[in-house]
């Protein structure tokens, strides 16, 4: 494991080449080490963790930083932190997601970019059995949160549309009439928001109006019964959000703005030298 003791720490790079030494948070390369970890020990659901103190000697980052990235992975439901009882891998979040899944590496390009391959399999064929199979109220659900996404998205309101976005794929999903599909759409979202959280702190990967579009459009092929249609724009829907994702992630390791790095987070407990708190578990997947 590197040594990730600053609130900020270099990515990897060519020697004396300023725009391949961007600073990434602390916490973040602390809580990625922290998921290898888990995966290399091969650690399942329930299995119980050093202490904070444990950790930050594993991981070689100070304690401090090494808290914050508990503090994350708590919050996006890869660990469980109980009072007085310790650190211990998260359980699984059901539907079809087996135990294999808690190893998956939120920041990674070939895990994300296996996700996203995934996501085209299922929704497309759930769009498509959506427009074979909506009622008339379901019509409307998928109608409905597909506008809400599109308005969210022209006042650039990230926490409604991401709302909206999550009823609007739940929607397509629960007309497909399979709970199976439906629970395989709505486990994949949660991973995909992992990524979201650890990734880009809030922002988003791509454009929102771009991605509310699609829902609308997606959405009429439902209302219109054209399956093939509506297979072909979900999965146009996952390419962009791929692409859009792809790009911001080669963005964000290879940006030539780099942040100071400290030994220490100097802002409040659950903050970043910046004083900017660590991610939240809400953001849109799209």
């Amino acid at each position: 494991m590197g040594d990730s003791t600053g609130d900020s720490t270099p990515a990897p790079g060519k020697e004396g080449d300023a725009t391949s030494h961007p600073y990434r948070p602390g916490y973040e390369l602390v809580a990625e080490q922290l998921l290898d970890h888990i995966a290399q020990q091969n650690l399942r659901p329930g299995d119980r963790l050093p202490t904070e103190q444990g950790l930050a000697q594993i991981l070689g980052a100070s304690r401090n930083v090494t808290r914050e990235a508990v503090k994350v992975l708590a919050a996006i439901g890869r660990l469980t932190v109980r009072r007085g009882a310790g650190i211990f891998v998260a359980a699984s979040v059901g539907g079809l997601l087996d135990d294999e899944l808690s190893h998956f590496r939120p920041t990674s390009m070939e895990d994300v970019r296996m996700l996203l391959d995934y996501r085209k399999v299922i929704e497309s064929e759930t769009a498509r059995r959506a427009a074979s199979l909506a009622t008339p109220i379901e019509v409307r659900a998928i109608r409905e949160s597909a506008e809400s996404s599109l308005t969210a998205a022209t006042m650039n309101d990230v926490d409604t549309f991401a709302k909206a976005d999550a009823a609007f794929h739940d929607a397509v999903g629960a007309a497909s009439h399979n709970v199976f599909l439906r629970a395989s759409v709505a486990g994949v979202r949660r991973l995909a928001s992992q990524s979201d959280v650890l990734l880009f702190h809030g922002d988003v990967p791509g454009s929102l109006e771009v991605a509310a579009h699609q829902h609308v459009a997606i959405a009429e092929a439902v209302a219109a019964g054209a399956a093939d249609l509506a297979e072909r724009l979900m999965v146009e829907h996952i390419g962009t959000t791929q692409s859009q994702f792809e790009r911001k992630i080669r963005d964000r390791l290879f940006s030539p703005d780099a942040h100071a790095a400290t030994e220490e987070p100097s802002g409040p407990s659950g903050s970043d030298s910046t004083g900017t708190p660590p991610p939240s578990a809400e953001a849109p997947t799209s």
